[in-house]
């Protein structure tokens, strides 16, 4: 094993851990599960990386997350640890929480390959091409995927505040 791969992937890991955990949490809608899916994610990323070249690390743990979070959602019953409805304690960004909260609970309503389709597009703001790629499907599903997902977060937000409602129509 070569001494730059090492390097190389401590300072991935330690660039772009919290960027990753925040996607993770976006997909999972649980900070303790996306934990989970970020170091599972990071594993399987670092064994891959140590037998082969990998060109883009982002790119590859990008698409292992959420190989990981699909994998991990179909199995759903069989999972050992409850959800819980309380969100974990961790600071707030700048900005109204309860709409901040009121966007994550209906995204937390979409079924995993809508949710990884619009977390890809909207939050990571990848084009449909990357989309595409990175979940291992066609433009067109993508484009369905994004289309039936942002309508049913429009559903759910039908009683959200006007303001919100005018942020989501702006998304095409």
């Amino acid at each position: 094993m070569k001494p730059d791969v090492e390097a190389d992937l401590h300072t991935f890991v330690e660039a772009r851990y919290l960027h990753l955990r925040r996607t993770a949490y976006l997909l999972c809608g649980d900070w303790h599960r996306a934990e989970d899916l970020v170091q599972t994610a990071l594993a399987r990323m670092v064994v891959a990386a140590r037998r082969r070249r990998i060109d883009s690390l982002d790119a590859y743990s990008r698409r292992v997350l959420l190989r990981v979070y699909l994998d991990d959602s179909q199995r759903g019953s069989r999972r050992r640890e409850r959800l819980s409805d309380e969100l974990a304690d961790r600071p707030v960004p700048p900005g109204d929480r309860a709409e901040a909260l009121t966007v994550l609970a209906a995204l937390r309503t979409l079924p995993p390959r809508q949710r990884a389709t619009i977390v890809l597009r909207y939050w990571e703001d990848r084009s449909v091409e990357e989309t595409a790629e990175t979940l291992g499907v066609t433009e067109g599903t993508v484009k369905s995927q994004c289309a039936k997902g942002l309508a049913a977060l429009r559903d759910v937000l039908a009683e959200a505040p006007q303001e919100l409602m005018l942020n989501l129509g702006g998304i095409e």
